[in-house]
């Protein structure tokens, strides 16, 4: 089978563009378009950067003579654009042994943990799966009682539950990563099987949008259980069992009847996300090595997403076949601090994402429609480990009793800095949106000139369950503050209206990645915990929704091989 990319039509063409495509891929590769069996579409994408919009394709195809396929890759060996299709299918490098009594456990059921569930499943290792959330439909409701009531409930949340955090977000399903074995398109298919839109397969930046996803989720759980697995619900992990070295176990609290009980296993997945703060805290408790990382912390910005298409598609702002206009930005302010646009959500809202009680955290959210009046990002300011608080204050005030296991003074690279300073972030923004789980916000125009926002224009902001507009100048630390005045006017030269005055500041964004890595080595264990495996995005090991599955895959893979080996080295 034969790749050719960069294959260019007119957008006119886009709705039916196999014949079109057929005679260019026969015109590049110098054969009658008679000679081409089949043509599949792997990729389309769309070149905005001339006045006239090109959709874009990536193609598969093979000719009637395959013999033929050979000489013209030979043919063709220096055109960048023409080559074998790779071989995409997951193989599966192992298979649970006959009457295999160990079974793997999993910590969290997010995308990272739904796959390494998955894959373990598939390969005959009937995982368990413990999720301290609540399964989809009963977590919906609970995070719709926070956006609609103000009722937070601290265990089934925008972060916690079936699904993590990537349920409730824009459904991105494309990413950065380098991926060689197209582990990301195992992800994509798993995910089309469970009931995705197939058209995701060849979109260039594919999306699922969050109903669409609770279906999908539940679909891939109730795979994994006829598979042989197990997925437990509001099981929050309290104690990592560990003896010489390895993981024996775990202690696990009952939240649905207030019971505790252990589960003894000698492999653990750590699929976290990047909210478990206090299992966080338990593990650095525990002697788990980790490190502090840098991440990010900001703002979300709203526009009407009709600005941005406008902006972005020009005369073809409007085309279905276009749909709503995204963005990426990035500005390296003056003191040295990168300011960029992350997550950005086209058509969709805002939302409250804390999982904490008195704190307020803010993310980005759409459906499949994109349809929503507007479009949101968050505009964050990278920061580092030297950043964080080394104040034991600091830290008592963040982790309360926990801090009084902390070692003399905490330095400046403390692996659990980074979450102090979110929890200072959060602690403040619901102080700052008046205590009840508003959102402190503020026009764009009236935080670059340094005054409390009063009145609102014509961008209304999408928040639930309400932003106190107010002056977010306290909002962040002063360096972040500084880079984001400076980024705003830039950006609004490469996107006209972007630094626009009535455009709304809503936050704070505190949660763009983890704040700390658990770091693993090549077997993908932890560093100093045999049988430990640290995944995912709570890990330090991805970044969304696909890179988090792709992470997943790998350490269920691993978690395999290590079963085989014990079951090798005992025989």
């Amino acid at each position: 089978m034969l790749r050719i990319a960069e294959l260019k039509l007119p957008l006119s063409a886009a709705d039916h563009p196999e014949p079109l495509l057929r005679d260019a891929a026969a015109a590049v590769l110098a054969v009658p378009a008679a000679e081409i069996a089949t043509l599949q579409v792997f990729k389309r994408s769309f070149d905005a950067r001339k006045a006239q919009l090109l959709a874009v394709y990536i193609v598969d195809l093979t000719l009637r003579k395959p013999a033929q396929e050979a000489a013209l890759l030979q043919r063709l060996a220096r055109n960048p654009h023409v080559g074998a299709t790779p071989p995409m299918a997951w193989q599966a490098p192992h298979q649970a042994p006959a009457g295999l009594a160990a079974r793997p456990v999993v910590v969290g059921f997010g995308p990272c943990g739904i796959f390494a569930a998955l894959v373990l499943a598939q390969m005959g290792f009937r995982p368990i799966v413990l999720e301290r959330g609540r399964e989809m439909r009963r977590r919906t409701q609970d995070t719709w009682g926070l956006w609609r009531r103000k009722v937070l409930h601290a265990e089934s949340n925008v972060q916690f539950g079936e699904g993590g955090a990537g349920t409730f977000s824009d459904g991105k399903l494309y990413s950065q990563i380098k991926d060689p074995r197209h582990l990301g398109r195992k992800v994509m298919e798993e995910f089309v099987q469970a009931g995705a839109p197939p058209e995701i397969l060849m979109h260039a930046h594919p999306h699922i949008g969050t109903f669409k996803l609770v279906k999908v989720v539940e679909s891939l759980r109730a795979r994994i259980i006829a598979l042989g697995g197990e997925v437990r619900f509001e099981r929050r992990v309290r104690d990592l069992l560990i003896e010489d070295g390895h993981v024996r176990g775990l202690e696990i609290d009952h939240l649905d009847d207030g019971t505790t009980s252990t589960l003894r296993t000698d492999q653990v997945v750590l699929a976290l996300g990047h909210s478990a703060r206090d299992t966080f805290t338990m593990l650095w408790k525990r002697g788990v090595f980790m490190e502090a990382k840098p991440f990010s912390v900001g703002f979300r910005v709203e526009h009407p997403q009709g600005m941005i298409d406008r902006v972005r598609w020009g005369q073809h702002a409007g085309n279905p076949l276009l749909g709503a206009a995204d963005y990426k930005l990035v500005h390296h302010a003056s003191n040295g601090r990168a300011v960029y646009s992350f997550c950005m959500c086209p058509g969709g809202t805002v939302v409250a994402a804390t999982s904490e009680p008195g704190r307020v955290a803010t993310n980005g959210m759409s459906q499949y429609s994109r349809n929503e009046r507007n479009a949101n990002a968050g505009i964050v300011v990278g920061i580092d480990p030297s950043d964080y608080p080394t104040a034991p204050a600091a830290f008592a005030a963040a982790l309360g009793e926990d801090a009084v296991a902390l070692d003399g003074q905490p330095t400046a690279n403390h692996p659990l800095g980074g979450l102090v300073l979110q929890r200072q972030l959060e602690s403040h923004a619901y102080v700052l949106g008046g205590s009840n789980y508003e959102a402190p916000g503020q026009l764009v125009g009236d935080f670059l000139a340094g005054r409390a926002s009063r009145d609102l224009g014509d961008v209304l902001p999408s928040y639930q369950p309400g932003v106190q507009l107010t002056d977010l100048a306290s909002a962040l630390p002063s360096y972040a503050i500084t880079a984001i005045r400076e980024a705003m006017p830039a950006f609004g030269a490469k996107i006209r209206g972007f630094d626009r005055h009535d455009a709304v500041f809503t936050g704070v964004e505190t949660r763009t990645s983890s704040p700390l890595r658990i770091t693993r080595g090549e077997d993908l264990q932890s560093l100093n915990v045999r049988g430990l495996f640290p995944a995912g995005e709570g890990a330090g090991y991805a970044g969304g929704i696909l890179s988090a599955g792709v992470d997943g895959i790998k350490v269920g893979e691993a978690v395999a091989d290590s079963l085989i080996r014990t079951c090798a080295d005992r025989r």
